[in-house]
């Protein structure tokens, strides 16, 4: 009889340690989803940029606008001198997924000229600064050291400007606005106001365009036009030069502007994320 009165003890013993475990484990499961929702919170890094690669920068200007930039590449003679001269100079890079660049240069009967492109991918390293709020930071770097009209200069700069941030490290080389260069002062003056520098807005998500005559240490005028822009993290740079080979010939500014502007919505749409 005692037998069969512990029997049933046991069974209740063990079917309220069952339950207790059935508990314990169900209150559980709002600590174990408060987890993954709490890492997720700690571990949200700001948005990579649009691009993660560039293109090949030699490759990516077609003849038909070095025929239009460098003139002078068609008066080469020799078939192996101009294939080469076509085929530019890819610039020194460590990664081709984070700068690459090419240049031309061609001697011509009337005039050298030179063309030099960059692509420079930005990447943020601070979980909470995507790579577009990075890109944005070093454009407005750029653009402060190209020493624009304070007309011209857009709010980027402005902000940079009133951080302090970029202040050392602002360069005072001449520019067709600057006060730094006699040579660029007097170019400013004798500029029409829609050839003067400035920021486009016909160009990528920011971009801005320099103007820069100056003297190449002889009597004869050289013409440098920058045209720099911004499309997501990737900054594109392109630096058209053009110094005649006549002294008191100075190259044309309107030309020379158009041709750069041509040039930048080519490589813009050269671009793939």
């Amino acid at each position: 009889m005692q037998r069969k009165a512990y029997v049933p003890g046991v069974a209740a013993l063990l079917a309220a340690l069952l339950a207790g475990c059935t508990g314990s484990s169900g209150g559980g499961d709002p600590t174990d989803d408060a987890n993954p929702g709490d890492a997720g919170t700690a571990t949200a890094a700001a948005q990579p940029g649009k691009y993660r690669t560039l293109p090949e920068a030699c490759g990516v200007v077609g003849q038909s606008t070095l025929d239009t930039l460098l003139p002078g590449i068609q008066q080469i003679a020799d078939e192996d001198q101009r294939a080469k001269a076509y085929e530019g100079q890819a610039s020194l890079t460590y990664d081709t997924d984070r700068t690459v660049g090419c240049r031309w240069k061609v001697e011509g009967t009337d005039a050298t000229e030179y063309l030099s492109i960059n692509f420079e991918r930005v990447v943020s390293y601070d979980n909470a600064v995507s790579d577009d709020s990075r890109a944005e930071q070093v454009f407005a770097q750029t653009e402060l050291q190209a020493d624009l009209p304070v007309a011209a200069t857009s709010s980027a700069v402005s902000d940079v400007e009133e951080s302090g941030t970029a202040g050392p490290t602002a360069s005072p080389t001449a520019t067709a606005s600057g006060s730094a260069s006699p040579s660029g002062s007097a170019s400013a003056s004798a500029t029409p106001t829609d050839l003067q520098p400035r920021v486009l807005d016909d160009l990528g998500d920011e971009a801005f365009l320099d103007d820069v005559l100056s003297n190449s240490g002889s009597t004869a005028q050289q013409r440098k036009v920058t045209v720099a822009f911004r499309t997501s993290n990737v900054i594109v740079t392109i630096e058209y030069e053009e110094q005649p080979t006549t002294i008191g010939v100075t190259p044309d500014s309107k030309e020379m502007q158009d041709n750069a502007r041509k040039l930048a919505s080519q490589l813009a749409g050269s671009l793939s994320g």
